[in-house]
């Protein structure tokens, strides 16, 4: 949100100031990221595997909000324990161990982690966040700058009601339904694009509207989801590296999909225009099938009681 504030705010400087000044405000945030990890508590399973007990409980207790005598922070701790002694049977895990498919389904695991980071990418939201500037300028829409910042007020305030229904609905509910919202306003936006006419203003209208509309879906579901449920899916042996497959996934996807998107749409090349969304509209269809056939529900369980699904 305060980068389309600071590139509207930038975007008449004819200099290098143009550019500078939204990369150098980005180091404000990234210091306050850096400072906030000195009063981050350590993970109780990092402080167990490092034989420090004592501090685990004073970790998990601060994670509870309640104190080191908690009957609960003491279960939590106990269940900890009797996890790792488990996984420990199992040696040290290698990156081979990710794909292996065993009592624990490592591989299903790992392959469901992969691809619904893929999936994420494909809803298409990047096309917003990369290119939406230059989209709306493209559909005629006036203030393409100020929209931009409206798309992000969107992306940001519906993040909050994503992190509720995470709880309240579970997470596999909440991934079928952020799909299928996202298909419908994406097929919205290109049917009306293509056959009403992007010159005309109502349909510029409905065209912001319903892409609002579908980065609230994607903000309230499929952006925090996707890493929650990657987050909560592996066995704790494999954790770390299976994590890591599904960031890579991710951010390979990004890549890709922000590489490719302007031979898609710039007019000398692709030039689909509003048409670029039966594309995203078909890779939701995409995501609400693997949400309904591949997530299984893993809200209320700790890790330890995941590893056993």
């Amino acid at each position: 949100l305060i980068a389309a504030i600071a590139n509207n705010g930038t975007k008449d400087i004819a200099s290098y100031a143009c550019y500078r000044i939204p990369i150098g405000i980005q180091l404000i945030w990234a210091s306050i990221l850096a400072l906030g990890m000195f009063i981050l508590p350590e993970s109780p399973r990092f402080l167990i595997m490092k034989g420090r007990t004592e501090k685990a409980y004073r970790s998990q207790a601060r994670l509870n909000s309640s104190t080191i005598d908690d009957p609960k922070v003491d279960a939590d701790i106990k269940e900890i324990v009797a996890n790792m002694e488990f996984m420990a049977k199992f040696g040290s895990a290698t990156y081979a161990d990710c794909f292996k498919m065993g009592p624990q389904k490592n591989l299903l695991r790992t392959l469901v982690g992969i691809f619904l980071q893929a999936w994420q990418q494909l809803t298409g939201i990047n096309f917003i966040f990369y290119y939406g500037t230059s989209f709306f300028q493209a559909s005629g829409i006036q203030q393409p700058f100020l929209i931009t910042i409206a798309t992000n007020v969107v992306n940001v305030g519906m993040t909050i009601p994503g992190m509720w229904g995470m709880d309240k609905l579970g997470r596999r509910k909440i991934l079928i339904i952020g799909a299928a919202g996202m298909l419908v306003c994406e097929f919205i936006v290109a049917i009306v694009g293509t056959i009403v006419g992007q010159s005309n203003e109502a349909a510029q209208k409905t065209l912001i509207a319903f892409v609002c509309i579908y980065i609230a879906f994607f903000a309230s579901t499929w952006g925090p989801a996707a890493w929650v449920v990657t987050g909560e899916l592996y066995p704790l042996g494999i954790r770390a590296k299976c994590m890591s497959l599904s960031s890579a996934s991710n951010w390979l996807w990004n890549f890709g999909l922000g590489y490719a998107t302007p031979y898609m749409v710039d007019s000398d090349k692709g030039n689909l225009g509003s048409k670029v969304f039966f594309v995203w509209g078909s890779t939701c269809v995409g995501c609400l099938l693997f949400a309904f056939f591949c997530i299984w529900e893993t809200k209320g369980l700790s890790l330890e009681q995941v590893d056993y699904l």
